[in-house]
């Protein structure tokens, strides 16, 4: 098929679905997607339905290049081709996943190759999602829409594991030992500051305090007072 026509057939299968809601990474910025793909013609087209689908997309053209984007542009996913030259799409795949700070990337594996064996191998070569080419550009979006769903989740989950990871980290110092003022009665703090013990507290945990006076204090209290005033009051 020549490239025009190819061209002229993933616009006409794209243009339905061209205008779609900006794709934000959670930060204000498009979600990165990197496409890796020998294939010129081919990434041509997935760029231009990326881009269309508001992805900030990037391309490289074999595996080995296709690391080196991900490690210099840190993409949310990825879509990756199966054959290519100097690293294939499942070695690519392996080593993205052996990689810590790459791991969470989403990546979709594209192939020719549909047989049962082939789809299981490239799952646990660390693909998330596999598509079977030829496919329509409607599919693709859908199975890139999932990858974003998968990457909020990771998100979340990862703040709330923050938060939890915070608050035992505060628990800890209550748990520890903690300078405090036996005259005063002031604690220091981790800024070399001295605080009262309930506004200490109060910073650092949900506790309320509600002031009161015990029985002791109220006796002691009484004897400061001149008896006189006493018995007035």
């Amino acid at each position: 098929m020549a490239v025009p026509l190819l061209l002229r057939q993933c616009e006409l299968q794209t243009n339905g679905i061209r205008r779609a809601p900006r794709v934000d990474a959670g930060d204000g910025r498009l979600m990165r997607a990197l496409i890796v793909d020998d294939d010129r013609i081919a990434t041509a087209l997935l760029s231009r339905a990326l881009a269309d689908w508001q992805f900030e997309v990037s391309v490289a053209h074999d595996g080995e290049a296709g690391w080196d984007m991900a490690v210099a542009l840190a993409p949310q996913l990825a879509v990756i081709d199966w054959m290519m030259p100097t690293l294939d799409g499942p070695d690519l795949c392996r080593r993205i996943r052996q990689d810590p700070t790459r791991a969470h990337m989403h990546l979709i594996l594209l192939s020719s190759r549909n047989s049962r064996e082939d789809i299981v191998e490239g799952l646990n070569a660390g693909a998330d999602d596999y598509l079977v080419k030829p496919f329509h550009p409607a599919e693709l979006r859908a199975r890139l829409h999932v990858g974003m769903r998968v990457l909020a989740l990771q998100e979340r989950l990862a703040d709330r594991v923050a938060e939890l990871e915070a608050a035992v980290s505060v628990v800890k110092r209550l748990h520890g030992l903690l300078p405090i003022c036996s005259y005063c009665k002031r604690v220091r703090t981790e800024g070399n500051d001295w605080e009262q013990l309930e506004n200490y507290i109060a910073a650092h945990t949900d506790a309320q305090f509600s002031h009161g006076i015990c029985p002791p204090c109220l006796a002691a209290a009484y004897e400061t007072l001149d008896p006189a005033a006493v018995d007035k009051g």
